[in-house]
């Protein structure tokens, strides 16, 4: 099967692309050193707040908070080679609620999504690979919805099965069973694995709609919305493509009314080029960008459209303006990059990861190493970034990142936006995957 993410990572104020799943370790210099928090000890579990849907991003129960959803949570100690435990959901929760909890992701309002009780079975069985992929509201009730990747039964002979199902928020939540995603077979090419899904209104019709990996160089395109059976309003023809590897998220780069994505031509160090959205659909090959790494996107200070930062070892290439994508490059360590605007001006900062996290801070101008933010991880070991999105809903980007030790050990970690600093010096909110061991629901 196609390589998977190791988590969704939802766009921020602007937007950003996470083509790997994490970024290089931060070394030893953090003070912390972690504890596993074992089920005894997890703070206690709070209800998640009933919603009644709203437009919001990543909002799963419809409150108007963003909420968190995390891939590959630490083991037990006492069972570190185990099976995976599922996917974690933290959740947001509005200040005054009477929890004592500040407006932003409470770890008590967690939620853990067991393939045993949440995936569709195939030929009577649960899957064990449960990740997940995208999220968006695909069947615009006003919660968001979560694609899952899953492993089903096959014999290695002929078309395989679909991997992706979907989990349909609601006012509790992901509380109930997920059902395959239908990929009608004239929308499908070749025998690979139809994974890589990608949220975004392709066709401006303000439904979300799903664009997947093909063969031979091709998209399948699923216009939305979608039923409560998994299946697209409408799916022509596979669509030709400048690479094999759709990466979301999915943004309105030239702010025609479309979304756009951008399509790599590998995983890893790749090329890739932006394929524009339009009435038919994310039909037309844009502006191609330079092998990199990674590639995030955000409006860095130049021009009215979006612009591009491409991740390599020996530098970052800046596109400003898309698709007409002014030349530029920067000098800055770490090739792994997100993009998110955590002053609230209007303007993206981009995020640099790799020996040391690096905010590098958005102008007018353009970006400039010049008065580069450097942020301490929260414990000690390997530090990456998991989304930076505004979870508190006061229009600043917040950063969150994941410092990690093996299989039984990590810390979340919510570095809230700041107008004048970037971000909070010290973590806002911190807590352990760990907190989702022996949970049943």
């Amino acid at each position: 099967m196609g390589g998977r993410k190791a988590g969704v990572r939802a766009g921020a104020a602007i937007g950003c692309v996470l083509l790997l799943g994490g970024c290089g370790g931060a070394g030893n210099s953090g003070s912390a050193r972690h504890e596993p928090v074992t089920a005894a000890k997890a703070p206690a579990q709070l209800p998640v707040p009933r919603g009644k849907g709203s437009k919001s991003a990543d909002d799963f129960n419809g409150d108007g908070l963003r909420d968190l959803v995390l891939n590959d949570l630490v083991k037990s100690p006492d069972d570190a080679h185990g099976d995976d435990a599922g996917i974690g959901i933290v959740y947001g929760i509005g200040a005054g609620t009477g929890t004592g909890t500040a407006r932003g992701l409470a770890p008590g309002a967690r939620q853990l999504l067991n393939p045993a009780r949440q995936a569709a079975r195939t030929k009577g069985q649960s899957p064990a690979v449960f990740d997940a992929e995208a999220s968006c509201d695909l069947d615009r009730d006003g919660f968001t919805d979560l694609v899952v990747s899953t492993d089903p039964p096959y014999d290695g002979q002929g078309r395989p099965p679909v991997p992706l199902q979907i989990l349909f928020g609601s006012p509790a939540g992901l509380t109930g069973r997920a059902v395959a995603l239908v990929i009608p077979a004239a929308t499908r090419v070749g025998n690979d694995w139809p994974d890589q899904p990608v949220c975004g209104d392709f066709d401006g019709d303000g439904a979300e709609d799903l664009v997947v990996h093909a063969s031979d160089g091709r998209l399948s395109y699923l216009r939305g919305p979608f039923t409560r059976k998994g299946a697209p309003r409408a799916a022509g023809k596979p669509l030709p493509s400048p690479g094999t590897v759709p990466t979301g998220p999915a943004l309105d780069v030239n702010r025609d009314g479309y979304d756009d994505l951008l399509v790599r031509t590998a995983e890893g160090p790749a090329t890739s080029a932006l394929v524009l959205g339009g009435p038919a659909g994310p039909t037309r090959t844009g502006t191609a960008l330079p092998s990199g790494i990674d590639v995030a996107l955000g409006r860095f200070g130049r021009g009215s459209a979006l612009d591009a930062a491409v991740g390599s070892m020996d530098g970052t290439y800046l596109r400003y303006d898309l698709p007409a994508a002014v030349r530029d490059s920067i000098s800055t360590p770490g090739s792994v990059l997100d993009a998110g605007d955590f002053d609230g001006d209007g303007v993206s900062e981009l995020v640099s990861s790799g020996a040391e996290l690096r905010i590098l801070r958005g102008r007018t101008t353009g970006l400039s190493a010049t008065g580069m933010v450097t942020v301490p991880p929260p414990a000690r070991g390997t530090t990456r970034v998991l989304t930076v999105a505004d979870f508190t809903g006061d229009g600043r980007a917040d950063l969150v990142v994941r410092t990690y030790d093996g299989e039984t050990k990590d810390t979340v970690a919510v570095y809230a936006g700041s107008k004048k600093a970037l971000v909070t010096a010290k973590p806002t909110v911190t807590f352990s995957t760990s907190e989702f061991l022996g949970m049943n629901s």
